[in-house]
């Protein structure tokens, strides 16, 4: 007899039709039991409901079609009755090794990660094929890392390895948890041996050029990369890291050949793009740079290193205004991106927009960027435009995060004199020289006016002759 896809498919399809037409037709334990994973595997729950409901009306004895039941329990966090089940399953089949793994799985759900690992280590004392117990060693290493606890996960992401070398995401849980360790030496040496015995193993030889690029040794990182393109030479993955490793040796021309196979192999990504376009700029091909940084931004107008990117490239050549009309669009399209808002307030104070400097300084300064150099430029316009008590306002706020600070507690002297403020101005400027005279030339700078007032002079003068 043939076999065909749709012969696969049919027991769903006769499933479904007797939905629509409310008719009671017989599937065996096995095919309810496909036709629930299905449903559960594409999210449909109100379907495996359903399905576990009829057949349990059939097959009242089935222990799969219950646990299936116990997995819908526990989507929807109803631990106890799950727990109630499982129970009375294990009375029936006390050995059945798959009633601990849903009893671990409740357990952990609710947090109790220990209990869990108890659970699942007695389903791997029960196996009689320990070969196929990868999936269950995972299971025992992602409880692990609920726990933090990344030495032991580390064994059990091994041991599923040991068990199933192809399974590449035990693969990358392993070394997660040596980067999360900082041994990265470690990582070396297991992915050296795990190589040794799976040669071709390109996901391998990728995480490898990894450590070897976070250790700076960038001439292995390299060879590594190779070897995971020589495995799989679609693997748009080691093109990329090959083109970083590229950069980092100063290898520009190559960087952008390896970049560019990546959009030939795939759909074109906003980071293969900018770095194509980096790489250009450290050439000093500047049209060519300009050209990959628009198309990155065209790609995904959401990615601010885009942004910033060409905003900086316009900066760096001094066209402020085309710098001020890109970085214009990029806060029109996320007004909450604190380094969109720095870089505006800068483009805008370097065109003299005082005004508009401010506001990107202060918009700053909401988002929550709180560095000095950010309530000093913010004060600085203000005191340019005349906004003295707000220059104050805004310098009293920046001490709460830098106290003792001589280059605002000279602004402050220099405002609250200007002010005619005299006894606070006498405060903060003596303040101001007794925590560092060589910043009394902001006095000059900011408030030239105050260079012949004889308290000024004199407060300044003393604290260097102190100093001397």
């Amino acid at each position: 007899m043939n076999y065909s896809h749709e012969d696969e498919n049919f027991p769903l399809t006769r499933f479904e039709s007797m939905l629509k037409t409310n008719d009671i037709l017989f599937f065996d334990s096995s095919e309810f039991e496909n036709i629930i994973h299905h449903y559960l595997e594409n999210g449909k729950i109100a379907l495996s409901k359903r399905a576990i409901k009829l057949g349990l009306e059939q097959h009242p004895t089935s222990i799969n079609l219950r646990l299936f039941q116990v997995e819908i329990l526990v989507i929807e966090n109803k631990f106890a009755e799950a727990d109630d089940i499982l129970d009375a399953l294990h009375d029936l089949e006390p050995t059945n090794e798959e009633i601990f793994i849903q009893k671990a799985n409740v357990l952990s759900k609710q947090d109790e990660h220990e209990k869990a690992i108890e659970t699942l280590l007695i389903a791997i004392s029960m196996s009689s094929t320990p070969e196929d117990d990868a999936d269950l060693y995972a299971l025992v290493g992602m409880e692990y890392l609920f726990l933090d606890q990344f030495d032991k996960a580390i064994v059990y992401f091994k041991k599923c390895l040991e068990a199933d070398t192809t399974d590449y995401s035990a693969l990358h849980n392993v070394i997660y948890c040596f980067d999360f360790l900082n041994k990265n030496e470690e990582a070396i040496e297991y992915l050296n041996a795990f190589l040794d015995k799976n040669p071709y193993c390109e996901v391998a030889w990728h995480q490898l050029g990894r450590q070897y690029f976070t250790i700076k040794d960038y001439a292995k990182a390299n060879a590594a990369f190779d070897f995971a393109i020589i495995s799989d030479d679609t693997f748009v993955g080691a093109y990329i890291e090959k083109g970083k490793v590229l950069e980092k040796l100063k290898k520009y021309e190559e960087a952008i050949e390896n970049y560019k196979i990546t959009l030939a192999l795939d759909d074109p990504t906003s980071f293969a793009l900018l770095r194509i376009g980096f790489c250009y700029d450290k050439l000093g091909q500047e049209d060519l740079a300009i050209q990959f940084l628009k198309k990155t931004i065209d790609e995904d107008a959401l990615l601010d290193r885009g942004w910033i990117a060409i905003t900086k490239f316009y900066m760096k050549r001094l066209n402020y205004q085309k710098a001020l009309y890109y970085i214009n669009k990029a806060v029109t399209i996320d007004g909450d991106n604190v380094v969109y808002w720095k870089l505006y307030a800068t483009v805008n104070k370097r065109l003299n927009f005082l005004e508009e400097a401010e506001r990107g300084y202060k918009r700053t300064l909401e988002l929550g960027n709180y560095e000095l150099d950010t309530w000093i430029a913010r004060g600085d316009i203000l005191t340019s435009l005349g906004e003295f008590e707000a220059a104050i306002y805004n310098l009293i706020q920046a001490t709460e995060f830098y106290p003792e600070n001589a280059e605002i507690e000279y602004r402050l002297g220099g405002l609250y004199f200007t002010i005619h403020q005299t006894e606070e101005g006498r405060f903060h400027l003596k303040n101001a020289v007794q925590l560092n005279t060589d910043y009394s030339f902001i006095i000059s700078e900011l408030f030239p006016n105050l260079d012949n007032k004889p308290m000024v002079k004199a407060i300044i003068s003393d604290s260097k002759k102190t100093s001397n």
